[in-house]
C-alpha cells in the first residue's frame, strides 16, 4: 500500500468508529439519569468504565503487540456491540445501578482494544511503506476527521434522542456491525509481524513486552514527562465531558435533549478548528513544546472561567476555547511520543499511557463529583481547571529536554536527512528510543 491510501484507510476507519461511538456521548449521562440513576450514581457508572480502561489498556495492549493490530481493532468492535446493546437492555430493568456497571466493564474492554492499535498500526504502516514526513499533520487530520464524525454522530444522537433515549444507542449497534465489515475488507498489518505462540506461553510473552514498554513508556525521560501531562489533562477532561450536560441544561434552566446534542456537535467543532490550527502552528513555532504550553495555558484559563461565568452562554463558549486547546494539544503530544517509541513496543506504549491517562480520569471524576456534590457542578470546573495547572511546570521540563523530537524541520527529506541534522522524523523512531535509553545515565532517568 502506498502511504495515500495508509492514510485514507486510517482516516476512514477512524472517522466512522468515532462516528457510531459518538451517537451517544451527547445524551449518555441524560440517558442513565432517565433510566433511573442518580447524578452521583452516573459519575460511578462513569468512573468504573474509565476504571475498567485502565484495568485492560496494558494487557490488550499486549494482545495487540502479539497478535497484531488488525485483531485488535476487530475485537475493539465486537465487544463494543455486545456493551451497547447490553445498556439498552439494562436501561429496561429495575435496581440497575450494578448491571449498568457491568455493562461499563465491557464498554471500557472495548475502547482498550482501539487505544492503542490503531495508531500503532498507522505508524508501523507508514514505516513500511516508506513515508518521512512528520506525523503530527496526520494526526491532526484523523482528529478533524474524527470530529467531523463526532459533529454527525452528536446532531443525529441528539435528534434521535428527541424521539427516545434509546434510539442513539441502537444505531450506534448498527455502526458498528458496519464499520467492522468495512475494517474487515481494508485493514491489513503491514510493516509487523505477529508473534501469537501458543497459549502457555502468553503469560510470558506478555510479561516480556509489558516490561519492555514499561521500560520505553518510563525510562526515557521525555517519553515520561509526556506521560505526565497526559495524566494533568485526564484529570479533568473525563468529567468534564459528562458533566457539561446536566450543568449547561441548569444553566439554560431548559432540560432539552436536542440541545446538548447541539453543543455536542459544536465541541467537535471546536475540536476540529484546534486540529486544523496544528500543523501551520508547529511551521511556524518550530517546536512542539512551545504549542504545547500556549494551548494548556488558555485552556486552564477557559476552564476556570466556564466554571465561574454563571451564564449559559459565556460558560458554553469558554468550554469550546478549551475543547480548541484540546484539539491541539492531542496531535501534537502523539506526534512527539512516536518520535521516542519502537515499533515493537508501540502499541502496548500508547496503551501504558492510556492506562495513566485513565487513572488519573478515574480520580478525577471521583474526586471532582465529590466537589460537585458538595458545592456545585461549576465548583467541580474551577478545581479541575486549577488542576491543569500542574501541566504547565511538566511541559516547560519538557522543554528543558531540547530533545530532537521537539524541533519541527520546514521539509521532510526523502532519504532520513533529517536524522543526519538532528531533527525528528518518522526514520529515526526506532533508533532514537535505543539511543535514549544507552545515552541516558541512571541518575539522569531518575531525575524526573
Amino acid at each position: 500500500m502506498q502511504p495515500s491510501q495508509i492514510i485514507r484507510t486510517y482516516l476512514i476507519l477512524t472517522g466512522l468508529y468515532t462516528l457510531a461511538a459518538s451517537l451517544i456521548w451527547g445524551i449518555n449521562t441524560l440517558f442513565l439519569l432517565d433510566a433511573g440513576l442518580t447524578l452521583g450514581q452516573v459519575f460511578l457508572v462513569n468512573s468504573i468504565f474509565t476504571g475498567a480502561m485502565a484495568l485492560f489498556e496494558i494487557p490488550t495492549g499486549v494482545l495487540a503487540d502479539l497478535y497484531g493490530r488488525r485483531a485488535s481493532f476487530l475485537t475493539s468492535i465486537g465487544v463494543l456491540l455486545v456493551g451497547t446493546l447490553g445498556y439498552v437492555r439494562v436501561a429496561q430493568m429495575p435496581a440497575n445501578f450494578w448491571p449498568f456497571a457491568a455493562m461499563s466493564v465491557i464498554l471500557g474492554l472495548g475502547y482498550t482494544f482501539y487505544s492503542g492499535a490503531m495508531e500503532a498500526w498507522l505508524v508501523d504502516a507508514l514505516k513500511h511503506s516508506g513515508y518521512r514526513d512528520e506525523l503530527d499533520p496526520v494526526f491532526a487530520r484523523s482528529a478533524m476527521v474524527s470530529g467531523a464524525g463526532m459533529l454527525a454522530g452528536s446532531l443525529a444522537g441528539g435528534a434521535l434522542a428527541t424521539f427516545d433515549l434509546a434510539y442513539p444507542f441502537l444505531v450506534r449497534a448498527g455502526l458498528l456491525a458496519a464499520v467492522f465489515a468495512i475494517a474487515l475488507r481494508l485493514m491489513y498489518d503491514l510493516g509487523f509481524t505477529a508473534r501469537p505462540g501458543s497459549p502457555t506461553d502468553w503469560p510470558r510473552q506478555m510479561g516480556e513486552i509489558a516490561r519492555m514498554s514499561v521500560r520505553y513508556g518510563w525510562r526515557i525521560r521525555p517519553v515520561r514527562l509526556l506521560i505526565l501531562v497526559s495524566l494533568v489533562q485526564s484529570f479533568f477532561m473525563a468529567w468534564g465531558f459528562y458533566a457539561w450536560q446536566p450543568y449547561f441544561l441548569d444553566l439554560l434552566g431548559r432540560d432539552l435533549p436536542w440541545v446538548a446534542g447541539a453543543i455536542s456537535a459544536l465541541i467537535s467543532l471546536a475540536t476540529m478548528a484546534g486540529n486544523w490550527l496544528v500543523d501551520g502552528y508547529l511551521q511556524r513555532i518550530g517546536r512542539r513544546t512551545t504549542l504545547l504550553l500556549g494551548a494548556a495555558v488558555i485552556q486552564t484559563a477557559a476552564i476556570v472561567g466556564m466554571g465561574l461565568a454563571g451564564s449559559f452562554w459565556l460558560a458554553v463558549s469558554l468550554y469550546l476555547v478549551a475543547m480548541g486547546m484540546t484539539g491541539i494539544l492531542g496531535p501534537v503530544r502523539q506526534g512527539y511520543l512516536h518520535q521516542l517509541i519502537p515499533s515493537e513496543q508501540r502499541a502496548t506504549v500508547i496503551s501504558f499511557e492510556s492506562l495513566i491517562g485513565s487513572g488519573g480520569s478515574m480520580v478525577g471524576q471521583n474526586g471532582l463529583a465529590w466537589v460537585a456534590g458538595r458545592q456545585s457542578l461549576a465548583a467541580g470546573y474551577v478545581a479541575g481547571g486549577l488542576f491543569t495547572l500542574l501541566g504547565w511546570p511538566v511541559i516547560l521540563l519538557l522543554r528543558r529536554e531540547n530533545h530532537r523530537a521537539d524541533f519541527i524541520e520546514d521539509e521532510a527529506g526523502p532519504d532520513c536527512a533529517s536524522a543526519a541534522r538532528g531533527l525528528p522524523s518518522i526514520c529515526t523512531v526506532d533508533t532514537q528510543a535505543g539511543a535514549e535509553l544507552q545515552d541516558r545515565s541512571p541518575a539522569a532517568g531518575a531525575a524526573a
